[in-house]
């Protein structure tokens, strides 16, 4: 497959991805969430890499994707009863739990916390990388999402080979199912703390932790995705409810080009922006979330336009996701 001229996908196999990761390297995997940028967890100088890449910082930690809960145990120095039972009810799955780090293990992923975030992967090519790198000797995999650091995460491999310019290998499983990053609970205190939400609702999360959620404070370990300004466009993207989107409509008459608009319920007046209709239904806006900004911002637009999503606890993932891209970029 090649993008253009410029532009020739580093694409990998199972073997040579695995192969990458045990020497050492970073390699880009597809989850059902996100496509990572991944290297061994167990070597701080490998996972140096992953923060020189993305332009991350290093005290900003990293989820170790592992392949089963007994890979999980070593990297855990205990593991909480309530991150028991979350693993048990949603792993593999969409869901990260944060519990103690074991001592010697995994300091560069956790950006030097006493924390260690810990999540196990949904997609079956992200299961076959985890099992065969295990019985190669890695225990994990940590990996942020595989783009610029602030910017819109990858949901296919293509988004990868445009980010990195063909210049990291990517295992291509297809477009990721679910769409935007796991939910992530905080498991290292007396109560589970939501510190990011995804495609998981909080009443199921508090059904099989047995307790109900807090909600992030000051005294909550860092965890990736959760700065004010994250997920943005190059593009400024601006959230405005239905009404003022409505209002806006009739303020211009006709959209410039170099506007583009992602919308629900408002109809749209002719013009030449690009103008993408946002599903009805929660879990396919989160599917296509990234893809359609990626999209947008590719139009040449200055501007996007989003309709708010609903109030409503299906779209909290999609809800924050869009209200950390319209933050000011400085707040990063």
């Amino acid at each position: 497959m090649i993008l253009g001229a410029s532009l020739i996908p580093a694409i990998v196999t199972l073997d040579d991805a695995a192969g990458i990761v045990v020497g050492g390297g970073v390699v880009a995997f597809p989850t059902e969430t996100v496509y990572g940028l991944g290297a061994r967890a167990d070597d701080d100088a490998a996972v140096a890499k992953i923060f020189a890449v993305k332009g991350r910082p290093s005290n900003h930690p990293l989820i170790v994707h592992v392949h089963d809960m007994a890979a999980a145990q070593l990297f855990a120095g205990t593991l909480p009863a309530v991150a028991e039972r979350l693993m048990q009810a949603f792993w593999p799955g969409p869901l990260t739990v944060v519990v103690p780090r074991a001592s010697g293990i995994a300091a560069a992923a956790a950006g030097g916390q006493a924390s260690v975030a810990l999540r196990c992967p949904a997609h079956p090519l992200a299961q076959a990388l985890l099992q065969t790198c295990k019985e190669r000797g890695v225990p994990g995999i940590a990996a942020p999402s595989a783009n610029r650091f602030g910017g819109v995460s990858p949901t296919r491999a293509e988004h990868v080979c445009e980010e990195f310019g063909g210049s990291v290998p990517v295992l291509d499983g297809g477009p990721c199912p679910v769409g935007i990053e796991s939910s992530i609970i905080d498991c290292t205190r007396a109560h589970p703390v939501l510190l990011r939400p995804g495609t998981l609702t909080r009443s199921q999360i508090e059904s099989a932790a047995g307790d109900w959620l807090r909600d992030a404070d000051a005294d909550a370990p860092r965890a990736s995705g959760t700065l004010a300004s994250h997920y943005a466009p190059r593009a400024t993207l601006r959230l405005m409810d239905g009404p003022s989107l409505q209002t806006a409509y009739a303020v211009l008459g006709e959209l410039p080009p170099t506007l583009a608009v992602y919308s629900r319920t408002v109809s749209m007046p002719s013009g030449g922006a690009l103008r993408r209709r946002m599903p009805d239904d929660a879990r396919a806006c989160a599917q296509e979330l990234f893809a359609v900004l990626r999209e947008l911002d590719a139009s040449g637009a200055t501007l996007i336009w989003v309709e708010t999503p609903p109030d409503d606890a299906q779209w909290d993932g999609v809800r924050d996701r869009l209200r950390r891209a319209a933050a000011d970029p400085s707040e990063k």
